[in-house]
Order: structure tokens, then sequence, then C-alpha cells
């Protein structure tokens, strides 16, 4: 039996087992979702879609078929120090600023988030966001002017965050917070701008005191005006009233007087004239009252115009300095205002004369480099220029030196041979070359005298040769006598003589050849000759 009851108990165990490791397997797989995750179902998930995001509650994920990541939800906080973002009005603006990010809960945001972002750390997806922050920042400051980004904040992160969260939520992220810490330009426009509003607020304020001030004098004028006046009106009452209470008193009493008077005269006489010297007197007295009265009435009168006229006076002298000092308040602004927009001109000059001095200067260098390089190879083709010439030169010169060289040569060699045909006398090769260049000197003379016209030619002598005659005799002797020897010559050698020279006939005489001159003419045609 007790074998039995430990085979039913095992059996009964199994599937326990079974049972229990299953529930424990389906616990496992069923995935809850913290309230600062998202968590993220890829795989075969239902639909189209790529994958199944939850936030909060669980789903359960099926094996083999289905796996699953979470997405922090954790603010992220990034530091964009942007620089140099070019405004609408062409002026250079930092602005460096603080976003703080996040993954958004919506469900199109979170697929977005899922397949973009799905594996990357904080890291990585603060860096994705750092570049749609920096692009899309600059872009809206080039839509704004620097009066715009600096006056109107709520705009300008208005714009911010409409433009940055519509590129952010392309890729599953949301704008939680923007702060931009401070807002400068290159150029000092924005300190000018915040110099202008000290200014003209400061300018408002003196603007605003003397006009307080103004109309404080002008109450407190009025008010001792109609004091003033309130007394003096009072006075003049009291002067006028007691005036009459005199005068009835001074009526009364003489009344009495009189009455007094006449009651003691005997006379209606008496009675008449007293009553008539007290109308008169009364009419006196009441003159002289009445003359009192306006006296004094005029006198309160005259100091109550003074009164008023003091007043105006001291609004009038108000008013002036009043306009005094908003006429200095106006110049000190327009003054500010004006030093205002000459730093920034002349912070556009010096901004323009930098970008002309830049291309300028990009200009220059370009064309020096080319100037270098013409100028480089002009040199390098006038040398290789000078160097054939040179070398032209050179060939000719040696090609002319071969052939003087050559010429001189021949020619030594012919005087070689000449001095040898002559044997013992070698002066006779001098005489042939003197021969040689008679063509040549008798051809100079002909060039030099040749369009010289001549009538005659008389050749004078004056007799003091020598003992055998005349100068001109001895030298047509001594050339008369060198003719045969120069025919003689010019016969070895092969060279016949020029006509004007004359020619030698030879006869032999008992073995010896003598020589005899035929003609010698020296004159030249159709000239004559006087000795």
């Amino acid at each position: 039996m007790e074998v039995i009851s430990a085979g039913v108990m095992g059996v009964m165990i199994v599937p326990i087992l079974i049972l229990l490791f299953i529930l424990a397997f389906v616990a496992n797989q069923y995935k809850r979702c913290p309230s600062n995750r998202i968590l993220v179902i890829y795989g075969k998930v239902a639909g189209e879609q790529s994958a199944k995001c939850i936030h909060g509650g669980g789903s359960f994920v099926i094996p083999l078929i289905q796996d699953y990541k979470y997405l922090p939800l954790d603010p992220m906080t990034t530091e964009i120090d942007l620089k140099g973002a070019l405004s609408k009005n062409n002026i250079r603006v930092n602005a460096p600023s603080t976003f703080t990010i996040g993954i958004s809960t919506d469900p199109v945001l979170m697929s977005n988030a899922a397949e973009r972002l799905l594996g990357l750390n904080i890291v990585d997806i603060i860096n994705q966001a750092n570049d749609i922050i920096l692009g899309q920042l600059r872009l809206v400051i080039a839509t704004l002017t620097i009066e715009e980004i600096n006056g109107d904040r709520e705009k300008f992160l208005e714009q911010i965050n409409k433009n940055v969260n519509t590129e952010l939520n392309k890729v599953g992220l949301e704008v939680i917070n923007v702060n931009i810490r401070d807002i400068t330009d290159e150029s000092g426009y924005i300190n000018a701008i915040g110099q202008r509003a000290a200014a003209e607020a400061i300018n408002k304020a003196k603007v605003d005191v003397a006009q307080q001030e103004r109309s404080g004098a002008i109450g407190e004028a009025e008010a001792n005006k109609e004091k003033e006046v309130k007394v003096a009106q009072q006075l003049s009452e009291a002067d006028i009233g007691k005036t009459d209470a005199e005068r009835e008193r001074r009526v009364e009493v003489s009344a009495l007087e009189a009455k007094a008077e006449v009651g003691e005269a005997e006379a209606n006489k008496e009675k008449e004239v007293q009553v008539a010297q007290q109308l008169s007197e009364a009419a006196i007295g009441k003159t002289n009252a009445d003359k009192i009265r306006r006296v004094e009435v005029s006198a309160f009168e005259a100091e109550a115009v003074e009164g008023e006229n003091e007043a105006k006076a001291k609004i009038a002298k108000y008013n002036a300095e009043l306009a005094e000092k908003e006429a200095e308040s106006k110049r000190i602004g327009e003054v500010a205002k004006a030093n205002a927009e000459r730093d920034v001109l002349k912070a556009q000059k010096e901004q323009e004369a930098a970008k002309l001095e830049k291309e300028e200067v990009v200009k220059q260098e370009i064309e020096k480099t080319k100037v270098q390089i013409q100028a480089d190879a002009e040199a390098e083709r006038q040398r290789r220029i000078a160097l054939g010439e040179a070398d032209a030169i050179r060939v000719k010169y040696l090609a002319e030196a071969e052939g003087i060289r050559a010429v001189l040569e021949s020619k030594a060699m012919g005087y070689e041979r000449l001095v040898g045909i002559c044997g013992e006398r070698p002066e006779i090769a001098t005489s042939f070359l003197m021969i040689e260049k008679i063509d040549e000197l008798v051809e100079k003379q002909v060039e030099a005298i040749k369009n010289i016209k001549f009538d005659k030619i008389t050749v004078w002598d004056g007799g003091s040769g020598s003992a055998n005659g005349s100068t001109t005799a001895n030298f047509m002797r001594d050339l008369m006598k060198s003719l045969p020897a120069m025919h003689d010559l010019a016969a070895q050698a092969g060279v016949q003589l020029p006509e004007y020279l004359g020619s030698v006939a030879s006869e032999s005489q008992n073995g010896i050849e003598q020589h005899q001159a035929q003609t010698c003419t020296m004159e030249p045609p159709d000239k004559e000759v006087n000795k």
C-alpha cells in the first residue's frame, strides 16, 4: 500500500510542477511599465506598426516572436552655446541657452521615439537634439530683428518652442522648458538700445517730476491768490462797516449837540443855522469818510493785484524752468540717441571695412600670385631665349673664328710660299703684298674724289728736292724704276696689273734680260697736267 501511495504521489507532483513552471513563465513574460518609462515591444505586433509603445500598465511579451526595451522619460538638460547667429537686420547675436527636453508620451511621438531613439543612450539622444535645436535657433533668430529678440522675449520663446518642437517631434522628443540666459551681440547694438531706453526712462521721469512740480506751483499760486482775494474782500467789508458806524455815531452826536444848542437858543433862526451847520458838517464828514474808504479799498485792490501779478510771475517762472528742463531732457535724449546711432553706424562701418579689407586682401593676394607666376614664366622665357641667343652667338663666333683661322692659315701658307719663291730677295715679297693692296688704295682714293669736278690739275714744285732734280721728278723717276720689278713679280705670280701702270716689253741681249718701260700714263683722260 505504501508503494502504491508513493507512486500516486509521484504521478501527481509532475503535473503540479509543470503547471507551476507554466505559471512562472507566463508571469515572467508579462512586463509591467513604470510611470517614468515607455515599454516598447517590437517584433511581430498587431497592425502595420513597427513597435508597440505602452506608457503605464503592462503587456504580455510573446516568446521568440516579440522582445521589449524601455525608453526613459527622464528630463534631459542640454546647454546650447549659440554664437554669431545672423539676425534679420544682419547683426550677429550670441544667445546661450538651456533646453530641457524629454521623450513625449503622445502615441504618435512615442512611435517616432521607438523608431529613432530605441537603443541610444542619453548622450547620443542629447547630441541629436543639440543639432536640431542649434539649427532651429539660428532659423528663428534670422526671422527676427534685434528689437524683437530683445524687447519681446515672449514672442521669441514662442517662436523657439514652435520651431524646435516641430523638428524634435519628428524623432519623438518635445521641449519641456527653454531658458535664454543672455542675449548679446558683437557690435554692442543691444547695449546701445539699453542705454537709449535708460536715457528715455530718465528723461520721462524728469519730465514727470517737472510736470508735478509745475502742477504744485500752480495750485499753490492759485490757493495763495484765492486766500489773498478773500482776505482783501473781508478787510474791505470790515472797513466799510466801520466807516458807516463811525459816520452814524458822529451824526447822532452832532444831532444831539445841535438839539441841545437849539434848545438853548432862543430863536428858530439859530436853530436853522445850527441845523444847516450840522448838515454841512455831516456832508463834509460823509465826504471825508467816503474818500478814506475809497483810498483804503484802492490800496487793498492794489495789494490784491500785486499778489496776483506775483503769482502770475511765479507761474511764468515755473513754466520757463519747466520748458528749460524739458528742452534739456530732450537734448540729452537726442544726444543719447545720436550717440547710439553713431555707435551702430561706426560698428557697421568697421564691419563693412573689415569685410571689404578681407575681400580686397584675398583679391590682392590672388593678383600678387598671378603676377609672380607670370613674372616667373616671363623670366624663364627670357632666360631660355637668352640661352638660345647666347648659344647661337657662340656657334656663330666659333664658325667665324674657324673661318678666320682657315683664312689666316691659307694666308700663312701663301706667304710662306711667296717668301720661298722670292728666295734671297725677300723684299720682293713685301712689294708684292703692297701690289695686292693697290686696287683697294686706288679704289679708296677714287671714292674720295669721285664727286669732285677738276677743271685742271696743277703741280707746284719749288725745286727743293735732291741734287739730281726736283721732288716731283725724283718721285716719277723712282716710280718708273720700280715698275719693271712690279711687272716682273706680277708675271711670276700670274697677276695682271692695272692698265694705268702700263706694260713692259722684254729683250735678250748677251744673255741678260733688259726691261724697258714702254708706256707710263699718269694723266687722267681729258685733263690738263701743268708742271
